[in-house]
């Protein structure tokens, strides 16, 4: 959600909305790694652990030291066309790929709601995660909406512009370090 409206602010509602997809894409193949059994056995790994957190976090590193790197003193809001939406979906869905605490949270959480009586453990871990996504999708377009609004807001603020760069990089910095010291055990 902090990737989501850190993006809609920087780059508008549109690159707010795209990052949803893509995270939600993230979000499903996450789903289905958790219902093949793929999930555990990354958590279950030191080394599949630790090289799905410190790409994640590198990622997200990457992203803030770009941010402070751009030419511009401010953040400037891109147009649909500059902006690349597609680029946009998949830096979402990279984002939430290498986020190790979707592992965690899906091996944490999704199994409570799980009965064998029921049937097939793994098409209702699919299902679950398919109910998450459409519950968190409007949630997070309403954050990426509002983000969307708050980024007109300070742009129209000549002295909160040049904060809102930095900001907004020391936020994916923030996002890239909590990553790497994400540990594998559940809490």
């Amino acid at each position: 959600m902090i990737y989501i409206a850190t993006r809609s602010i920087a780059q508008g509602k549109s690159a707010g909305v795209v990052s949803v997809l893509g995270v939600n894409a993230g979000i499903l193949i996450h789903t289905l790694a958790a219902a093949l059994g793929l999930s555990a056995l990354i958590a279950a790994s030191a080394v599949a652990f630790g090289i799905v957190k410190y790409f994640g976090a590198a990622y997200l590193i990457y992203l803030g030291i770009q941010t402070f790197l751009s030419k511009s003193e401010t953040l400037e809001i891109r147009s649909t066309a500059r902006a690349k939406l597609s680029q946009v979906f998949y830096q979402g869905l990279l984002v939430n790929l290498f986020n190790p605490k979707i592992i965690l949270f899906f091996l944490a959480f999704l199994p409570q709601f799980v009965d064998p009586s029921w049937g097939r453990v793994n098409l209702q871990l699919l299902l679950l995660g398919i109910l998450f996504v459409a519950v968190t999708i409007p949630i997070n377009i309403g954050v990426g909406l509002a983000g969307g609004q708050v980024g007109i807001w300070l742009r129209a603020r000549r002295g909160i512009q040049r904060a809102t760069k930095w900001v907004t990089g020391s936020i994916y910095l923030i996002l890239g370090l909590t990553t790497a010291m994400t540990s594998p055990q559940k809490s």
